[in-house]
């Protein structure tokens, strides 16, 4: 055996154990191909993970992104990932179908993440991340559309694509990260100003976090503020999926394909901007086949997540 042989063999043997000694030291249980942290349910701010229902239509079946409406009652939106067109769908929590709509002046090449808002006029919109890239972030410039939140008719479960009624128009806004380019699929909205945040998803390295003022009219290409970088506690560290702020502006929940983590403002925050340096706790949200979607319900009780896939479990876990 060559000297060259045995110098790549004993790289490998050190990294391997590395590798082994990182995952023993953080507590970490196998899940499958990925690793879900090890939950203290004494300790948790929430209750166990529970199946509340499941999504009921088939034409729902990749779940990437989910916002509880702040203006109507038992509400959830959602819509597909990249390979459908731009339609939003309307659920509750048991999953049944309350009907879709097509987003007017949209397109969906890549959308991931969703998120309610209300104004201070109190008309409530929803925003839809265009924010999707490719591993090898071949885009540059990335959209964000902003639609007036349709009227649920209850009497709407049979509803499909066919029968879609039409949003009014979107609004859109273009953005780009500077002359970094990333993929991402966790989009927020503060409840009080409106800003946007943004966190990348990386498969080797901490989460980016970006913010971007909601001017829809400005026209022109806005460029996102780089605010830090965040650090989950789970394997690997900045692979997330989705996220949601609570009503209340207190908190900030984000979620990869094995967990959720939630942050806390500190006592007294006037800056939310201070959030993303705290530290991220885990919770618990169950069994999921690919977990891409999250969001606080409405009142910020209660923490919703989805799954890709047809006929996925709607979960909810409720604070304690």
């Amino acid at each position: 055996m060559s000297n060259k042989i045995i110098a790549k063999f004993c790289r490998f043997v050190i990294l391997a154990v590395a590798v082994s000694v990182a995952v023993s030291s953080c507590g970490y249980a196998s899940s499958g191909d990925r690793r879900r942290p090890e939950f203290d349910e004494r300790a948790s701010a929430y209750e166990k993970p529970e199946s509340v229902g499941q999504i009921k239509s088939a034409e729902i079946a990749e779940s990437s992104g989910l916002a509880a409406s702040a203006c109507q009652q038992d509400i959830l939106w959602t819509h597909n990932d990249s390979g459908d067109g731009p339609y939003i769908f309307a659920i509750d929590a048991s999953g049944a179908n309350l009907g879709v709509w097509k987003v007017q002046n949209a397109e969906n090449t890549d959308w991931e993440d969703m998120a309610a808002f209300k104004d201070g006029n109190g008309e409530c919109h929803l925003f839809i991340g265009e924010i999707g890239n490719t591993e090898k972030a071949e885009r540059t410039e990335h959209k964000i559309y902003r639609v007036r939140e349709p009227v649920v008719d209850r009497r709407d479960g049979n509803a499909t694509r066919a029968t879609a009624a039409l949003t009014e128009r979107a609004d859109v806004l273009i953005f780009r990260y500077g002359a970094a380019s990333h993929d991402a699929e966790s989009l927020m909205v503060h409840p009080t100003t409106g800003d946007i945040y943004i966190l990348t998803k990386h498969r080797s390295k901490p989460s980016s976090i970006y913010k971007l003022k909601a001017d829809f009219g400005s026209g022109g290409t806005a460029t996102a503020q780089k605010l830090g970088e965040l650090s989950v506690p789970g394997i690997p560290n900045g692979l997330l999926t989705g996220g949601s702020i609570s009503p209340d502006g207190s908190r900030a929940v984000v979620c990869d394909y094995a967990a959720a983590y939630e942050i806390t403002l500190p006592a007294n925050g006037a800056n939310f901007d201070l959030i993303w340096q705290q530290r991220p706790v885990a919770v618990d949200l169950g069994s999921r086949k690919q977990g891409e979607a999250i969001s606080y319900s409405a009142d910020g009780k209660s923490i919703f997540a989805t799954s890709e896939k047809r006929g996925s479990p709607v979960i909810e876990v409720r604070r304690r």
